[in-house]
């Protein structure tokens, strides 16, 4: 139902779902199978643990050994999809994946679009930060109803500003791609965020792979590249990495993902042109990885690149705030990727 519902969105849209993504995510749906057998197999020790503590007789012990039994029914099945996947599939998805080539990049400078919400602390200074960078032709600020002196203090800094009076991430993401786009000179579009955890010096490793992708995705896994003071905890690291590795066994043969919830990224104008109008911007703090899976399902090449990650200037207001926000947000983004993005 999910492809189908996805296919009859692109078709009203005018935009077609890759071959590639035509192909069922045998991996995929298999992986997901050994995951539930396996964990109904840990869950049937953990019962069996309790019911000898607590001398349970029967029929604990009868459902006990029910649930250990067939924990081995969805991993046999995932298994074989799996095997089925990279037999069959696997090579074709691969050679599919790269047949269409890229188009030489013109102008190498870009159009910088920068989220904000309540950043008055730190907006002037990323503002300053990606106008200083030669390759940077303009910076535009979308507020999304800072209560704040946001939008004055990146006026101020020399950004164009735009008020997004509709409230949500992804609401203030898609209108920085609008914004974007309305600028003639926007050959390579950077989203990013105002609250300084990425610089300007990051744009020439974007650069670096413009040449050979529609969308280079910043990834903050990179340990080395990544400040220790972030408020990016381990408990979200390691799970922003698996939810990367879902998206990946998704789309296996398309890339290699490790981080879906980075904010800077840079993108091509004729791929946002064609995905603005598929992207639900009604997703919220998860948009990111539904922008990624919307990409690859369209058949666009997508390549990460290892950037640095600072400590913010202010405060978080997103997925960040605390492991319980963030562990929310993960389970939305495992469940867009499952089920589709409501």
């Amino acid at each position: 139902m999910q492809a189908d519902a996805r296919q009859e969105k692109s078709e009203s849209a005018g935009l077609a779902l890759s071959p590639v993504a035509a192909i069922p995510p045998f991996f995929f749906i298999g992986a997901l199978l050994c995951i539930v057998g396996f964990t109904m197999y840990f869950a049937g020790i953990l019962f069996a643990v309790v019911r000898v503590l607590l001398a349970l007789k029967e029929p604990a012990r009868h459902w006990n050994e029910l649930l250990v039994w067939y924990s081995g029914a969805p991993v046999t099945f995932g298994l074989g999809l799996v095997a089925l996947d990279l037999a069959l599939m696997f090579p074709r998805k691969r050679r599919q994946s790269r047949v269409r080539v890229l188009d030489p990049i013109g102008s190498r400078t870009v159009v910088v679009a920068l989220t904000a919400y309540n950043d008055e602390l730190s907006i002037a200074q990323a503002v300053a930060d990606f106008r200083g960078h030669p390759l940077v032709e303009r910076v535009i600020v979308v507020d999304n109803n800072s209560k704040d002196k946001t939008s004055a203090y990146a006026l101020a800094a020399g950004a164009t500003v735009v008020l997004e009076t509709q409230p949500g991430y992804g609401r203030c993401v898609y209108r920085c791609y609008q914004e974007a786009l309305a600028q003639s000179d926007a050959e390579l579009i950077v989203l990013c965020e105002g609250d300084m955890t990425f610089r300007a010096r990051d744009l020439e490793k974007f650069l670096a792979y413009a040449d050979h992708a529609d969308i280079v995705n910043g990834t903050r896994i990179v340990e080395q590249l990544r400040d220790y003071s972030t408020q990016l905890s381990t408990f979200m690291y390691y799970g922003n990495f698996f939810v990367g590795k879902l998206l990946e066994l998704k789309h296996l043969g398309r890339g290699t993902f490790t981080d879906v919830g980075t904010t800077y990224k840079l993108v091509r104008r004729q791929s946002l042109e064609r995905l603005l109008r598929v992207l639900d911007p009604a997703v919220n703090l998860e948009f990111n990885a539904h922008f990624l899976d919307i990409a690859l399902a369209h058949g666009e090449r997508i390549v990460e690149c290892p950037i640095t990650f600072h400590p913010r200037v202010g405060v978080s207001k997103g997925g960040n705030v605390n492991n319980g926000r963030a562990l929310m947000v993960g389970l939305r983004m495992m469940r867009g990727l499952c089920f589709g993005w409501r």
